[in-house]
Order: C-alpha cells, then sequence, then structure tokens
C-alpha cells in the first residue's frame, strides 16, 4: 500500500506541471460557445481580402466606424465562431501595418493555428513573450488589446495574407486579435 501510495505522489508531482500550465505550446485547446471568445480557436487564419484599399475601410475607429457586427461582440476585431475574421478587410496597402523591413527579426517558426495554443508569459503591448519567442503591438492595435491578461491569456498566431513583416494574434479568451511582430 505504501509502495502504491509513493507511486501516485510521484505521478502527480510529474503531471501537476502540464496541468497548471494548461494548453501551452502545441496544447490544441478547441471548443467553447456563445458570443467571441470563450475558448473558440479559428480552423484558420484569414484569407487575403482581394484588394488593395490603401486605407482601412469598415472598423476604422480614425473613421468613426468599429466593430460591433452583433449584440455582444466585442468593438474590437474579432473572431465568429464560423471563422469569419472581422475587421481584417483593408488590404495590402494600408498604411498602418506598413513596415520598410518586414521581418528583420526574423519569421516566427514556433507553429500557426488552432493545433499551437501558447500562454502569454509576461510583457505587455510593446513586448510580451510565450516560449522564447518576442512579440510587439502594432501601434495602430493598441487599444484592441487592452483587456489582455499578459502573464496568462492563451493566443494563437496566425500568418497575415495582407501585412508583410505581421502576423495575427488571436485571444481565445477574449476572441479578439491584433497584429503583432516578431521581435525575436
Amino acid at each position: 500500500m505504501k509502495k502504491l501510495l509513493g507511486l501516485l505522489v510521484v505521478l502527480l508531482m510529474f503531471s501537476l506541471p502540464a496541468l497548471v500550465q494548461g494548453t501551452a505550446r502545441g496544447g490544441g485547446q478547441r471548443g467553447g460557445g456563445g458570443h467571441p471568445g470563450g475558448g473558440h480557436i479559428p480552423s484558420h487564419g484569414p484569407g487575403p481580402s482581394g484588394g488593395d484599399h490603401g486605407a482601412p475601410q469598415a472598423g476604422d475607429h480614425a473613421a468613426g466606424r468599429g466593430y460591433v457586427d452583433r449584440a455582444g461582440h466585442p468593438d474590437a476585431p474579432h473572431v465568429h465562431h464560423s471563422d469569419q475574421w472581422v475587421g481584417h478587410d483593408s488590404g495590402r496597402g494600408d498604411s498602418h501595418y506598413h513596415l520598410d523591413h518586414p521581418w528583420e527579426h526574423g519569421h516566427f517558426t514556433g507553429g500557426f493555428g488552432r493545433d499551437h495554443v501558447f500562454r502569454l508569459e509576461g510583457g505587455d503591448r510593446n513586448r510580451f513573450w510565450f516560449g522564447g519567442n518576442y512579440f510587439g503591438v502594432a501601434p495602430y492595435d493598441y487599444g484592441f488589446c487592452n483587456g489582455w491578461l499578459w502573464d496568462s491569456d492563451p493566443v494563437v498566431i496566425y500568418e497575415d495574407p495582407d501585412h508583410d513583416g505581421w502576423y495575427l494574434a488571436y485571444n481565445a479568451r477574449l476572441g479578439t486579435y491584433v497584429h503583432v511582430q516578431h521581435l525575436g
């Protein structure tokens, strides 16, 4: 009986870090219901916007438009449970996401999409990290990450098909996303 109890204690000691860490790298967290957030993770990133608009269209806060497309949805870029990316429609020519030197700190190689859920480990919108990778939020998107928990939120990184040098960091807790640059 003592051996069995000792074995159980050892097993719990080794499994506790995995339970506390949750769905960190490669955890594949899925599901959720209701409105954006709630644990839903899109099965894919957005497709190309299909144009070179040169300036933001719907959702441009500077022009007085918002992102609330349904009651209860956030006034920030978000993803529906049907995997529709709301707010990613400004096109390749959007000056808010222009970089003179795209990927100057290298490409992110930690994995993309729903099978790669990471936990934020610290920082703020200027510089945050997880798993030894550092990112910074696009200045134009600062207001869209005010509610993020920089030391614990689950995020998923998607490639941005329209804006060279940027990725999309999707916050699974909130159901919102922002443009981020990999800083190394």
